[in-house]
């Protein structure tokens, strides 16, 4: 479908810089943030004494890889707040996501941090056609999960109008997106296309609504799906890009003029593809791992932070920084239901605080129309065999929302019901789900 080309407006400076400007700059951010880690961070200052490095070492961008990565792992071994490098009480904000131990990884915020979010999710928005003065639909969910704030502090920054909508109630979704007209939505890709069948179910054509822009992240979406909301919703898709680890949504977001993968704003974020099993940093344009180093965070900087998305780095063109491409997997095997992170780890954990509860499982995936759906397959202990099924999945269900935040369906069998594996492996997931 037609582009609708963005409204005039400026460019940041940064936005047009010429390489050399930006890598000067990016080299002055790195060499503050290894020194800010070494400085303030136990965690960083063993890593690097470890292998043999320090602060002193940055003397050109490449030097980076010197330095070590830093995994989720090292986030939750120092839980709470061990990886922050500021004194707690100049934290503003925490967010967090879950983990495969139950404890979530922890991210904290100064308020220059949150100011740094939000002038880049403006960015984002505006890059992908948002303009001051837009209504803004945000339907991401709010709370500890980065995307609902980082969404509303983005698009206030901007000079819009927020509508803190927040997840679920499609009907209401509707209802608000006919009364209030806004012109941008920000949601997951999925959860869009539930929307767009909620309009077709209460009889209203979905290109009549007034959104002309969708700004989707939190899950990996194909072209494919990119193209089905664009022709049944009349809208132009774009892709955005973030992680809690590294600051949230707005770390990279695709410009409406191009729509060729999100623009890393590397002013703020460098960005490295690495070979997953080496750990040997790859050319652009070769796909690998994608890892990420901070430049300007106060309270959580990140060293080569490794992401285990699946991407490469593409050229500029919108814009002066590099893209990239569309994440074509994980380098581990989390799940991603509904937006949500989730490891078949988290959900053993769960089961066997069940003490009926036997430690076998399965995880069926499945795909509903738009929605993935997950069920829990698990199983009774032999020693009790005869307990009432019914309350003992209901409680396993209630705890994974809670704990992890995905709903799901939880099947309690009898005792040895759950497939065995008698070689290698045991077969944990079973992904229905189209390719």
């Amino acid at each position: 479908m037609p582009v609708k080309q963005p409204r005039p407006g400026d460019l940041e400076p940064i936005e047009k810089a010429s390489r050399d400007e930006l890598a000067a700059l990016q080299l002055k951010r790195l060499q503050w943030t290894v020194k800010h880690a070494y400085d303030h961070v136990a965690h960083y200052r063993q890593a690097f004494d470890a292998k043999g490095v320090h602060p002193g070492d940055m003397t050109q961008l490449s030097d980076i890889a010197k330095f070590p990565f830093t995994a989720k792992k090292d986030l939750r071994d120092h839980y709470p707040f061990g990886m922050f490098a500021v004194p707690r009480e100049q934290v503003v904000r925490v967010h967090a996501s879950s983990g495969t131990t139950g404890k979530p990884t922890v991210v904290g915020y100064t308020r220059n941090d949150i100011d740094t979010w939000a002038d880049l999710g403006a960015r984002s928005i505006r890059a992908a056609g948002g303009r001051a003065g837009d209504i803004v639909h945000v339907a991401y969910g709010y709370g500890l999960f980065t995307g609902g704030l980082g969404a509303h502090y983005g698009a206030e920054r901007l000079g819009c109008t927020v509508v803190p909508m927040g997840g679920g109630q499609t009907e209401k979704q509707v209802q608000l997106i006919r009364d209030f007209e806004p012109h941008v939505i920000m949601v997951t890709p999925s959860y869009m296309q539930v929307i767009i069948e909620e309009f077709q179910r209460l009889g209203i054509d979905p290109k009549s609504m007034s959104v002309q822009i969708g700004i989707f992240g939190a899950e990996p979406w194909t072209e494919a799906m990119r193209h089905d909301i664009e022709v049944r919703a009349g809208i132009d898709a774009v892709d955005i890009y973030g992680l809690s680890e590294v600051m949230g949504p707005g770390v990279a977001c695709e410009c409406i003029e191009s729509k060729d993968g999100p623009v890393i704003w590397e002013d703020h974020f460098y960005p490295e593809i690495i070979d997953p099993e080496t750990g040997d940093v790859v050319p652009d344009g070769q796909e690998g791992e994608l890892v990420f180093t901070t430049l300007t965070k106060e309270a959580l900087p990140v060293i080569r932070y490794r992401t285990r998305d699946l991407t490469r780095l593409l050229p500029p063109t919108s814009r002066a920084m590099r893209r990239m491409g569309k994440i074509v997997g994980r380098s581990d095997d989390m799940l991603i239901i509904r937006g949500v992170n989730v490891f078949p780890t988290q959900i053993e954990e769960l089961v066997l605080q069940q003490g009926q509860l036997s430690g076998q499982y399965q995880l069926i995936v499945t795909r509903s129309g738009a929605l993935d759906e997950m069920q829990v397959l698990c199983e009774l202990q032999a020693g009790h065999a005869g307990a009432e099924r019914t309350p003992i999945a209901q409680a396993l269900q209630q705890r994974i929302k809670t704990l992890i935040g995905v709903s799901t369906t939880v099947s309690v069998g009898a005792p040895e019901s759950i497939e065995r594996t008698l070689v290698g492996k045991a077969r944990r997931v079973i992904d229905k789900r189209p390719k």
